[in-house]
Formats: C-alpha cells, structure tokens, sequence
C-alpha cells in the first residue's frame, strides 16, 4: 500500500508501506493492506510506517485521514520527522506553560501546547521527567 502525509505547505511523505498507525483521536488505528475503507480524525501523536525492514516515524498534528484502495492519505496541519523534532523548543514549551497566565484562554493555550511538546518529546525519544507515557 502507499502511505501519503500532506500538510498546508506541501506532501512530507509519500511511499510505500506495509504497515502504517494512525494516532487517531481516540486511539492508535493500525492499516494493514487490504483495509476497508474509513475517514477519520486525527489527534496529535506519532505516525509509524514500516516497509520491509525499515521504519519511519513522523509527529502529526491532528488533522484527517482517509484509507481508501490501499492509500492511507492523511492530511494534518504539521508533520515532523522523530529525528527532526527540536527537542528545546518543545521543552519551552513546556517551561511556558508553567508560567502564570494572564487568562484562562491563554492558560488553556499554553497547556494545549505542552501537551503536544510532550508528545513531541515521546516521538522523538527525547521525553523528560514530565513527558506523559514515558
């Protein structure tokens, strides 16, 4: 099957694979060629490919996806390489949102935020002590 990654500025990814996970919104989704077909949301997480004895290994940004003749299309708003994740920016974004909050819609922001550094970290293999899951 062919796995194809595209985000607003261009296609990060587009290859073969004989396995792909999805980071669905509620839950890890695994495709497998011959799957029938399915739409559904992404949440942020890491998105796995394999294809013989190699892997691949991309931070998504929630978005779509879609698995329709043995093409998974996923559409998110950022992909990241695992070896290309900035390991400090996600820790400041962390140490951000550990800094007081003018509001609770800025507080919330900054949380999101850390949420998906940590997330990013996990990908990367580069979690901390408050990385979640690692």
């Amino acid at each position: 099957m062919k796995c194809v990654v595209v985000t607003p500025e261009r296609t990060v990814l587009e290859e073969k694979a004989d396995f792909v996970a999805l980071p669905m919104y509620d839950g890890e989704l695994g495709v497998l060629s011959g799957r029938s077909p399915l739409i559904g949301r992404l949440g942020a997480g890491e998105l796995r490919l394999t294809h013989g004895n190699r892997s691949q290994r991309y931070y998504v940004d929630g978005g779509f996806a879609q698995i329709r003749s043995n093409v998974v299309t996923v559409l998110t708003q950022r992909a990241i390489k695992a070896e290309e994740i900035d390991a400090a920016r996600a820790e400041a974004d962390i140490e951000a949102a550990r800094q007081p909050a003018a509001t609770a819609e800025q507080r919330s922001l900054r949380q999101e935020a850390a949420a998906k550094a940590r997330i990013q970290l996990r990908v990367a293999g580069k979690g901390s002590a408050g990385a979640a899951g690692h």
